[in-house]
């Protein structure tokens, strides 16, 4: 099973004014529940006198995903959730995002606050810089000299590293490839060698 899914590469900020009231997006990379309350905190600390701090976050992807959520002092459901909700349907993993609001004295109802809560999570979305999480496997194997020029071939064939090498009386290889890529050179190597060497997970 591939791990791998969209993570932010950085942070966002974003600024949406609604009827008197500030709305501060921000968004971020959490890749744990602590990372994401981390988070939440710095931000709270970074944009001092605000009147709530809503915020949404996933954590992992798919179907190993936690998902956290408040509506920080809000009505009920007026803001955490549509939060959550724009969060969700991002297709974003490790993923945190707070948003700032400076009430402005005009109230502006539970379908104003949906919408503005819902926009703001959108826009610091869209801001933020995307990249990839890709999960890694190193592994070992131990090889004739008579092989470790095809090994090598088949490393860089499947954008694999060598970490190390120790040459003695057989030649022994520390690997590292994507999750992704692992079993095929993996399938290979057996195949190279007769299924006299296997690779040793790490």
């Amino acid at each position: 099973m591939s791990k791998r899914y969209p993570i932010p590469a950085g942070e966002s900020r974003i600024e949406l004014q609604v009827k008197n009231s500030r709305f501060i997006g921000r968004a971020g990379y959490t890749p744990s529940v602590e990372a994401a309350k981390a988070f939440i905190e710095k931000i709270k600390n970074e944009e001092p006198g605000a009147s709530h701090a809503v915020y949404a976050f996933a954590v992992g992807h798919g179907a190993t995903v936690t998902h956290g959520m408040s509506d920080a002092g809000e009505p009920s459901g007026t803001a955490g959730k549509p939060a959550l909700a724009v969060v969700k349907g991002s297709n974003l993993g490790d993923v945190a995002v707070v948003i700032i609001r400076h009430f402005g004295g005009t109230k502006l109802g539970t379908g104003g606050l949906v919408k503005a809560y819902t926009e703001t999570a959108q826009l610091a979305l869209a801001e933020l810089p995307v990249t990839e999480k890709i999960e890694y496997q190193s592994g070992q194997i131990t090889i004739p000299y008579s092989l470790y020029e095809q090994v090598k071939r088949l490393v860089e064939a499947y954008d694999g590293q060598i970490e190390a090498e120790d040459f003695a009386v057989e030649v022994t290889l520390k690997l590292t490839f994507t999750e992704d890529n692992y079993p095929g050179f993996e399938a290979d190597v057996a195949e190279l060698s007769n299924g006299q060497v296997t690779m040793q997970r790490l």
